[in-house]
């Protein structure tokens, strides 16, 4: 239950945890203004997918994060902001890395000064576990060192710290969360788990990935949007970092092989070397310690593995959901 929080700003409303952080303040009773990227084409991204009638609990604001303009329009009578729009695929920041600095680092100041110029009541910051890099012990609790490993870890490393400025210089409420890696309907194509669905599903007999070896923290997408929601009603949060995990890990191999059994048990797994991080870039570990959302909240992860890969297969299964992935391409 979110309380006190009447009107809500969510950006990066039209992605993946966007949307269903949308749907799940809607369910709340919240207003939500959704800010989503501007386009001639007036497209919503996963938003234009939802019931009419969540739809009509929503008010679209069409911006770009990058301009502060838009944004102080966007924050402008709302109670409480999720940010979450941001550049987030690692080997597209190799080579566009100036878009990272752009969108990332200079999106969450626009967002932090329209916050503290309008006293929003509380804001939480959208971090990522890759800020850690390959993990120096594990499980990964809050004070783990930060270690960027790629130009888009580098720039979340810098709007965190942003973040944590704006609390400690000018009181904003801000509370930065810190989600492992989440999963579910309506991932984008260049996260690892519907790459490998959106082949099976097409009968592909190799399929392609990059290293099996890293491993990861799943965190099905309802429970990040509920670790979200969790902390905006936690005062005591405020200026703090707080991890969103399982406290579970699994490797790309494991995973890709537990898919395969699930789909299509004829498929056979390719390296590629194309989907390689460079060597010093790649997060080999990634495991979450939770214990401090569950000393402070008692917010733990409520979907097991198997149900959530379960429904994220059901949804790809639907043959427009399908249809909207380009499997024969590596998206980066």
């Amino acid at each position: 239950m979110l309380v006190g929080y009447k009107k809500v700003l969510v950006t990066g409303a039209c992605g993946f945890i966007g949307s269903h952080l949308v749907e799940r303040l809607i369910e709340e009773g919240c207003i939500v203004r959704a800010f989503v990227y501007y386009n001639s084409f007036n497209f919503w991204g996963w938003l234009d997918t939802l019931k009419k009638d969540n739809l009509k609990g929503i008010e679209i604001f069409t911006g770009d994060i990058r301009d502060p303009n838009g944004v102080r329009k966007a924050v402008e009578g709302v109670d409480a902001v999720f940010h979450l729009a941001a550049l987030i695929g690692i080997p597209f920041s190799y080579h566009s890395p100036d878009s990272y600095v752009d969108t990332n680092i200079r999106g969450t100041l626009n967002v932090l000064q329209a916050c503290k110029d309008f006293n929003v009541k509380k804001v939480v910051i959208t971090s990522t576990s890759e800020v850690y890099g390959t993990a120096k012990y594990v499980p990964i609790d809050e004070s783990h060192p930060l270690q960027p490993q790629s130009p888009y870890s580098a720039t979340k490393i810098g709007a965190d710290s942003i973040a944590e400025s704006f609390f400690r210089a000018f009181d904003v409420p801000v509370i930065i969360a810190r989600p492992f890696n989440t999963y579910g309907p309506r991932q984008s194509a260049r996260a690892v788990i519907p790459s490998i669905i959106t082949q099976l599903l097409r009968d592909k007999k190799e399929i392609k990935l990059g290293s099996l070896t890293p491993t990861r923290d799943l965190c099905f997408v309802r429970d990040t949007c509920e670790g979200f929601l969790t902390l905006a009603n936690l005062d005591k949060a405020v200026g703090s970092v707080i991890n969103i995990g399982t406290g579970t890990e699994i490797s790309v191999g494991e995973l890709a092989n537990s898919l395969i059994k699930r789909i299509n048990p004829e498929a056979k797994i390719i390296s590629e070397h194309v989907r390689l991080r460079p060597q010093k870039s790649e997060v080999e570990r990634l495991v979450c310690d939770n214990s401090l959302i569950k000393r402070l909240s008692g917010w733990s992860p409520k979907t097991s593995f198997d149900d959530g890969i379960e429904e994220t297969i059901k949804w790809f299964r639907q043959s427009n959901n399908l249809a909207m992935y380009k499997d024969s391409i590596y998206n980066v």
